[in-house]
């Protein structure tokens, strides 16, 4: 018997895959769980209406994303640090001072979507990654000023 899963099933597929299993273990678990439904011709439509408008709207997440990339591609983040002898910096800028002063800017972009390959503790321009998708993805620099 075909079903198209509901929902991620271990073992089996992932949500939206129409498999293959037997009528037994689909009627007396799957369907009684809510786990899938039977691939009929009705059912189907409605799974290709469903994925068409989660694609349509990524697309359009994508897009809005874009356009904050593009706005901050050429922008750098400027922070005013104490320095003591030999010009070393006291303390680290964290993703988390990133992002709040990208919030001042006017961007609001989540510490966890800032990426470091390494620690931002010295005097100069340090470049992250900022990932606000999976398709979309830039550097930013970070530049430390006495």
């Amino acid at each position: 018997m075909k079903v198209i899963l509901l929902k991620d099933v271990k073992g089996q597929g992932k949500k939206d895959d129409i498999i293959n299993v037997s009528d037994g273990y689909a009627t007396n678990y799957l369907f009684k769980n809510g786990l899938a439904v039977p691939e009929t011709k009705k059912s189907k439509e409605v799974l290709d209406r469903s994925l068409l408008a989660r694609h349509l709207e990524e697309e359009s997440l994508v897009s809005d994303l874009e356009k904050i990339r593009d706005q901050l591609k050429n922008k750098q983040v400027v922070f005013q640090v104490k320095t003591g002898k030999d010009d070393k910096v006291f303390g680290v800028i964290s993703t988390k001072q990133i992002s709040e002063e990208l919030k001042k800017m006017g961007f609001s972009i989540d510490k966890k979507c800032i990426k470091s390959d390494h620690v931002i503790d010295s005097l100069g321009t340090h470049e992250v990654q900022i990932e606000l998708h999976k398709r979309v993805k830039f550097p930013l620099k970070v530049v430390l000023k006495k």
